[in-house]
């Protein structure tokens, strides 16, 4: 095996050790390895296999020999970075639109290659966090703090052949840090514009069987305007908006022997955000302020067991409850009556992995997953089990493939069964890597869509409802053109059926299975080391969209997106980074959707940032976003951050 497999394999060893449901026990290092021992060397006599993915197969996997596209953003770039929440990072990667609703703390969603916001599967640490409490059961990526990440990943197309409901557009996964070495604290402090104080803290260490990590997280922005001026009616005051998130984490291990291991996660976070309130009809901003609150736990807990070598097992147990608050707006002359949303989500699985021969390593396990939703006149609750086989094989030194097949019942609909196959195979002599997939992915109804009424304005459920349904497939190429620079392109395409929208009869509305859909597109991307300190990449995505009954283009999803990231070490002590993220033109609606349809023109961000080691304990750092002040608006009625500047520090102690 060449000298960058075995560090890449150490790297993935230790992640797997760090995520639940992953291979942990070291002896199991050499079966991760197996199916890529003999991989192809590069042109330099290395090998390019050092970027691990975990989310594309279950396990970790060099993404050379994935066919799915991925993207991996890691602790160290996002620390490089100075991002602080997940919108902030996920808006440079390909294939993704963020939509946030002012600054951080502002209602976030994110479309993957031109699906639905709520088309998206959200994993921390394996916990589903798609809330059962909202009416299309997306996720609201606005509470989610970087501090404490090892990683995320972006796997992009149908994914459900793995992992089931909702990953019709795509897979984000994010990865907490597990503790290791001799106890460690670490703590920042930094502010800057709009009112920002941003803390943070994390104890970790290893000692022993037992491993640990605790973090702590505040964000405060007390002064960001949101709402437009030209928005404003007469004699009506801009209202700034306010943001406070606080995040405690904490993720254990036990290694037990050396074939039996105990993790276990808790997350819990408190997001509080004011912003403008509109009011009347149709909406227009009043003097006074909403508020929305919410909390959000997570809790895991699993066991690993090996009990032989290449047969590994996970018994796992997930808890999610999801709790908001609405009261707006906040009149002290008519104090509104706060409106309250539960979502409770469970679930057990068992998930093995055996090595069936060097090379093949088979996948399987089972699911039974029970949601809730409780809101005013509503209690209502939803299961569903599922199974998967996956078989990853090293066909050839040069040849790979990754294929899944999931079937699941729903207590309410019946039964799915979705699948994925990915291939990938290295061109001898060129070292030309070639990749595809081909999936389905399915989204069941949600609880709101099914059982929700709302008399006051003759809008029902529909219990008939049946799943969203998608067909995907894309492949590409990537080619290292010397020994420092790589090229590649992937054209993917998504078909949607089933669709649910909202349906008005001469009496009354509700959702129904009505909708068709069609998005197509290519990714490419040119990745660049210059100089053994100086590094950069640059990404380019063309989206087109089409829904297929009213053959218009799908809202908020840019045809045109260019994403480029730069990362300078002039002296061993200075990092220095610069991200640049353009957005073309799409169609959106205004903020109260009065006018359904016009055309948001764009924007370009560039952010810089700097960090400078003053000692082995102490680093300062400084970043500007949107350098050039930007004014920009994505959605459309609510005002990205102009120009800001912050600057910090960071203590560490060994």
């Amino acid at each position: 095996m060449s000298r960058l497999v075995r560090p890449a394999l150490r790297r993935a060893l230790a992640l797997s050790c760090a995520t639940p449901g992953l291979l942990c026990a070291p002896a199991l290092a050499q079966q991760v390895a197996a199916p890529f021992a003999d991989a192809p060397p590069a042109r330099d006599g290395t090998i390019a296999l050092s970027e691990i993915t975990v989310s594309a197969t279950g396990v970790p996997t060099p993404i050379a020999t994935t066919g799915s596209s991925v993207t991996v953003l890691t602790s160290d770039v996002l620390q490089a970075q100075q991002v602080r929440t997940a919108p902030d990072a996920l808006r440079q990667v390909p294939g993704l639109n963020v939509v946030q609703t002012g600054g951080a703390g502002g209602q976030t969603s994110v479309f993957i290659r031109g699906t639905n916001s709520n088309h998206v599967k959200v994993l921390i640490d394996g916990i589903d966090v798609n809330d059962p409490s909202t009416p299309n059961r997306s996720s609201d990526f606005s509470q989610l703090q970087t501090e404490d990440l090892s990683r995320l990943e972006v796997l992009r197309g149908p994914q459900s052949g793995l992992y089931g409901a909702d990953a019709i557009g795509g897979v984000i996964s994010f990865v907490t840090r597990r503790g290791e070495g001799p106890p460690k604290v670490t703590a920042f402090a930094e502010g800057g514009s709009y009112g920002t104080f941003n803390q943070g803290g994390r104890l970790s260490g290893a000692s022993g069987i037992f491993d640990y990590s605790f973090s702590v997280q505040h964000l405060r922005q007390a002064a960001l305007p949101v709402t437009p001026f030209d928005l404003l009616p007469p004699g009506v005051p801009l209202r700034i908006a306010f943001t406070d998130i606080k995040t405690v984490s904490t993720k254990l291990g036990a290694q037990l022997t050396d074939t039996f291991r105990l993790n276990y996660v808790l997350r819990f976070s408190d997001s509080a955000y004011l912003d403008q309130a509109d009011g009347g009809f149709p909406y227009r901003p009043t003097p006074y302020r909403n508020l929305n609150d919410q909390q959000q736990l997570l809790m895991r807990g699993e066991a690993e067991w090996t009990p032989l070598p290449g047969f590994h097992n996970v018994f796992g147990a997930n808890y999610a409850k999801f709790d908001r608050l609405f009261a707006g707006p906040l009149d002290p002359l008519a104090p509104p009556t706060p409106s309250t949303y539960l979502g409770e989500r469970t679930r057990f699985d068992y998930r093995g992995d055996i090595q069936l021969a060097p090379g093949h390593l088979l996948l399987f396990g089972a699911q039974r997953e029970d949601e809730r939703f409780q809101a005013t006149g509503i209690d209502k609750s939803n299961g569903n089990t599922g199974g998967f086989a996956e078989l990853q094989s090293a066909i050839t030194d040069r040849a790979f493939l990754v294929a899944n097949i999931r079937h699941d019942a729903n207590d309410q609909f019946g039964g799915a069964t979705t699948f994925r196959i990915a291939p990938s195979t290295i061109l001898p002599y060129t070292e030309t890597r070639l990749k595809g997939s081909v999936g389905t992915g399915f989204k069941p109804p949600t609880l709101s869509q099914l059982y929700q009424d709302y008399p006051a304005f003759r809008s029902f459920g529909n219990p008939n409802l049946r799943p969203e349904e998608s067909f995907g497939f894309d492949g590409g190429f990537e080619q290292p053109l010397g020994d420092r620079v790589l090229v590649g392109a992937t054209y993917f395409e998504t078909d949607f059926r089933n669709l649910i929208q909202t349906a008005f009869f001469p009496t009354f509305s509700a959702s129904v299975n009505v909708g068709r859909a069609v998005a197509y597109g290519a990714e490419s991307f040119v990745s660049v080391k210059l100089t053994d300190t100086l590094s950069g990449r640059v990404d380019y995505t063309n989206t087109v969209t089409k829904d297929e009954i009213a053959h218009q283009e799908l809202l908020r999803r840019p045809r045109h997106k260019v994403s480029a990231t730069a990362i300078w070490d002039p002296m061993p002590q200075l990092t220095l980074t610069g991200t640049l993220v353009a957005i073309g033109s799409f169609v959106d609606g205004n903020r109260d959707f009065s006018v359904p349809r016009l055309k948001n023109p764009g924007f370009t961000l560039v952010n810089l940032s700097a960090n400078y080691a003053y000692s082995d304990n102490l680093t300062l750092f400084a970043r500007i976003d949107n350098l050039f002040d930007q004014r920009y608006q994505n959605p459309t009625g609510f005002l990205g951050a102009g120009l800001a500047v912050y600057g910090g520090v960071r203590v560490t102690s060994f």
